[in-house]
């Protein structure tokens, strides 16, 4: 009925079934394939053995009649006792050069076709083999002292039909005790094998993505699907990351982008009210303050996105001193106040050395955030850039004095949404490091930060030049 249609169809879709079905049928039909071979070659050889044993005894025959110059009872009985009545069922004729009948064995067993044989028998062709029915007859050509004979023997195989017979039923036993044993132990192993597959599928259908972070597990650590669960463990851990980030920027953004629309809002009230030039003017600059804040806020998480996306990013040939020195001098219009010492800890021997290969925009925002984190923590007005140069990379450290993070806070420093007790009264988002962090990696560089003197801090980025490239 439907039922076991529907049944038997998912039952054909399962890896277990498939294995069961695809390795028993394959073996299975092997099996039988040697089986019937050895069969094949066994009851060719019983033939071959036979018809020489048919030979022989024709042969034997007529060498003792040829040894006799005279056909007596005596040697009619000779031949019958020594050579005929060896063999089951069977029929002896003799002929001599002129293929007229010198002897024949006594029984009733008649051969039909021996005229045919005897016509075909010749010194060319001095040997024939045929069938009647379950019957071998075997006709010879024998030369014997200058003088040919003919002789045609027809009998029955039965030790060697029994034999045969036996060895089917041997070989018929042995395939069915062979295929069956085959069928359990594949139904045993591919179950073995799929209770990995099962298991595991049942992992991933109870797995509550939002709450539940631990890893699937796999019991056998040393194959394919272990390596699968790796993989889907992997890419879970990333959708995780990916997840909380999205539920955190949500929550972040909501709340960062918030207050700066409201101060906005509310800066456009004062000034629509005040009627004062000077507070007009300072509510001006905090308004634009505070857009250039909501523009940094808003152009940071984008970038993340289009890191996090895999987006291939196009690269070229960049002076890192030069690019400092634009980013400086757009601070400066901002920051006026305060200024940045740029300085060469070494000489530099050759261009290459401040060469390297990267993304003029990312590895402007890099630069940027963390000298505008220099501004915003500074507790003077001044922020010193050194730069290392040697054969293979670049060294840029920006120094500023100022409040500096914990070493209990500094594993977290590269993390989403992260501000340490020194950002206390300053603004910002907890993004600028993780987009830094990102866009350094993105190049094949490093960013290490340490503190030294107590209250200096120093982010050091080390990045390959076009050096390094070339080699």
């Amino acid at each position: 009925n439907q039922n076991w249609i529907r049944i038997l169809f998912r039952r054909q879709m399962s890896i277990k079934f498939k294995i069961l079905l695809y390795f028993s049928t394959l073996t299975i039909v092997l099996v039988g394939a040697v089986f019937l071979f050895v069969y094949t070659l066994f009851y060719h050889f019983r033939e071959q053995a036979f018809h020489e044993e048919q030979t022989i005894k024709i042969e034997t025959a007529l060498k003792i009649m040829a040894a006799k110059k005279q056909i007596d009872k005596t040697v009619i009985e000779s031949i019958d006792s020594t050579t005929i009545d060896d063999l089951y069922d069977e029929k002896v004729m003799l002929f001599d050069n002129l293929k007229q009948p010198i002897y024949h064995s006594i029984g009733t067993t008649k051969i039909w076709a021996y005229r045919d044989i005897l016509n075909r028998l010749n010194p060319e062709n001095k040997r024939i083999e045929q069938k009647e029915e379950l019957y071998d007859v075997v006709g010879i050509f024998l030369l014997q002292d200058n003088k040919a004979y003919y002789g045609i023997c027809k009998a029955y195989d039965n030790t060697g039909y029994l034999v045969m017979n036996y060895l089917k039923h041997v070989l018929i036993l042995c395939y069915l005790g062979i295929s069956l044993t085959l069928f359990v132990l594949l139904y045993y192993f591919s179950g073995q094998i799929t209770q990995s597959i099962l298991d595991v599928t049942r992992q991933i259908k109870n797995y509550d993505f939002e709450h539940n972070v631990s890893p699937i597990i796999c019991k056998n650590s040393n194959d394919e699907i272990a390596l699968l669960v790796l993989r889907f463990n992997e890419l879970m851990r990333r959708m995780n990351q990916a997840y909380l980030f999205q539920k955190h920027a949500v929550h972040h953004i909501s709340h960062e982008l918030k207050t700066p629309i409201s101060v906005l809002v509310s800066n456009f009230e004062k000034m629509e009210k005040t009627q004062d030039a000077p507070t007009l003017h300072r509510l001006i600059t905090l308004q634009k303050e505070d857009t250039k804040s909501l523009g940094d806020i808003i152009n940071s998480l984008l970038e993340i996105a289009k890191l996090e996306s895999g987006k291939v990013i196009e690269q070229s040939s960049i002076r890192v001193d030069e690019l400092l020195f634009d980013v400086t001098d757009e601070f400066q219009n901002l920051f006026v106040s305060f200024s940045y010492l740029i300085e060469y800890t070494q000489e530099i021997e050759d261009e290459e050395m401040l060469t390297i290969w990267g993304n003029m925009r990312l590895l402007k925002a890099a630069f940027s955030n963390l000298m505008m984190n220099c501004a915003k923590y500074s507790t003077n007005d001044s922020a010193q850039i050194e730069i290392t140069t040697n054969e293979n990379q670049i060294e840029i450290n920006f120094i500023n004095r100022g409040n500096t993070i914990s070493p209990n806070e500094q594993q977290y420093l590269f993390q989403h949404f992260f501000r340490g007790e020194n950002s206390k009264g300053i603004r910002g988002f907890g993004l600028g490091l993780v987009l830094v962090h990102k866009i350094i990696s993105l190049h094949s560089g490093k960013i290490q930060y340490r503190v030294e003197d107590e209250s200096k801090n120093i982010f050091t980025i080390t990045l390959p030049n076009v050096r390094h490239n070339h080699n």
